[in-house]
């Protein structure tokens, strides 16, 4: 589980599906039994004493109307696609449940900045921006290759990385299919790597909790 400061107030906590029932346990322990109410992002809990825990719906998963049916969905199995990318480096995969069944890590030079002012400057400007457009093109190419045959069986593209990065693959046309899938959660990865991709799963599946109060 893992916990960050929420802007306006609050937290956000992470929990893996298996734990979230016993975390509502635990928050009912220390604010009293909580009331539920169904959301569009997922589950209110609203505590006698005020104190309130919004359970959002994990990617893919259908929502819940209690507390039971939330933890249920959340821990069922599902087919996500991932897509994790900043600068040069990709890596695309498929998860069945919490198993990586697909994947294809691919990393492309991207030159990195200079100091050097003037013609040359710009020259390694262009450089750098070409490099970048190329390492662009191959993902697209390693998503439309491995992620969209997948399209109709996935129940969410998850994407993680550099945002701009991961639009600009999305941006490829044929890719539609898998933009129409895209969860809003991005992840928050390094650079993509297998054990980056295999962590992702978790991250993925993971339910996020606002906590206030």
């Amino acid at each position: 589980m893992s916990s960050r400061p929420a802007a306006g107030g609050g937290r956000w906590v992470e929990v893996a599906p298996a734990r979230v029932d016993r975390w509502v346990d635990g928050f009912a322990d220390r604010h009293g039994p909580p009331t539920a109410t169904a959301q569009e992002y997922g589950l209110l809990l609203t505590a006698p004493d005020g104190a309130t825990a919004a359970l959002h719906t994990p990617p893919g998963a259908p929502p819940g109307a209690d507390v039971p049916g939330f933890v249920a969905a959340a821990r069922a199995p599902r087919r996500i696609g991932l897509l994790l990318a900043r600068k040069g480096a990709v890596a695309v995969g498929v998860a069945e449940g919490e198993k990586l069944v697909v994947s294809k890590v691919d990393t492309r030079y991207v030159q990195g900045r200079t100091a050097a002012g003037g013609w040359s400057q710009q020259r390694f400007a262009r450089r750098r921006d070409n490099q970048a457009k190329a390492a662009l093109g191959d993902a697209a190419e390693l998503a439309v290759r491995l992620l969209l045959p997948e399209a109709a069986h996935l129940a969410a593209v998850v994407c993680g990385g550099d945002r701009r990065a991961v639009e600009g693959v999305l941006a490829d046309r044929r890719l539609a299919p898998l933009a129409e899938l895209r969860a809003d959660r991005l992840l928050d990865v390094p650079e993509p790597r297998l054990a980056v991709l295999v962590d992702a799963i978790a991250a993925a599946r993971a339910v996020r909790i606002l906590v206030r109060g």
